[in-house]
Parts: structure tokens; sequence; C-alpha cells
């Protein structure tokens, strides 16, 4: 049923639907709230309630991955500062900051080099929507479809089926 714009609301009706949302109220303040933990990115996950028990961050295999700073892929791979900089921002490599310091996972190093697949696989993690963070916890943490983390699964050679999976994320 359409509301002529002149027409007012009762007093009755504006009465019932403030007790109704005193009652939701209420029941929210009730019930005891979902912890929400930030991830690399703006994402959040959802973990239920567990006491005395904090993490700042899920825990992926992306805790125990080796980490590389821009120093050490200059050492590593014979560029300057600004290359690898450069190679980062055209996602040829994938970074995040951990503890103020930009750095990099040793997994998308192959024979001193960038891993060729990850490049396209980057882009197609962005296109899907996925900020550099998420792409970089996507692709370090375990994906069910592949039966293991998706850096895993490109270093074995299944790129066609990980960009499936990728674009599927859309």
């Amino acid at each position: 049923m359409l509301r002529s714009p002149l027409r007012r609301p009762s007093i009755v009706g504006v009465a019932a639907t403030v007790a109704q949302g005193e009652e939701r109220v209420n029941d929210l303040a009730a019930s005891p709230p979902t912890p929400r933990v930030p991830r690399f990115g703006c994402r959040t996950a959802v973990l239920p309630a567990v006491p005395d028990v904090w993490q700042a961050c899920p825990v992926t295999d992306a805790d125990q991955t080796e980490w590389l700073t821009v120093p050490d892929l200059v050492e590593m791979l014979g560029q300057t500062p600004s290359r690898i900089r450069r190679l980062i921002d055209d996602r040829h490599l994938l970074a995040t900051r951990i503890d103020g310091v930009l750095k990099v996972p040793a997994v998308f190093l192959r024979d001193g080099a960038p891993m060729p697949e990850l490049h396209g696989t980057a882009i197609v993690l962005a296109d899907a929507g996925f900020s550099d963070e998420e792409a970089l916890e996507w692709l370090l943490g375990e994906e069910e479809s592949l039966g293991t983390s998706p850096v895993a699964a490109l270093r074995a050679g299944r790129k066609a089926e990980v960009r499936r999976v990728a674009q599927a994320l859309a």
C-alpha cells in the first residue's frame, strides 16, 4: 500500500514502532557481541568468543612464512631499491607492512626472481576487488578447493586452476 506524502502516521503506530525498536536494542544488549578481528585489509573475520585468548589477527600459514625486506630483496635479486618497489607497485611481487616495514614472502621468489605466475594471479585478484594485502593473505592461506595454499599450487604448476578459483571469488 502506498502512502500519500501528506498523510502522517498515527501516534499509535509511531509508539508501536518505538517500542519494537527498544525491544530490539534490549535484545542486542543482552546477547554477548561477536568479536571482530581485523585482517590484513579492510575485510574482517568473525571469530567465536574464546575466553582468555586474544590474537591480533587470525592464525594462518602466513604466520610461519619467511618474510624478506626491500634491502633483502635488493641483495638477493641484484636490483636497486626503486626497482624492487616498482616490482611491488606493478604487482610482480606482493608486499605488506609488518611492524612498519615493507616485507615480501620468500615463497614469491623462485630461482632468484619473482614467480612469473604471481603477476597475472595478482591482477586477477585485484580485478576481483581484493586489495594487495587481501590478495597476499589469500595466496598464503589454505584454499579448500585447491587442497593447499594458492601459492603452493602456483609453485606446483597449477596456474590455470588457481586463477579459476580467484575469478570465482569475485
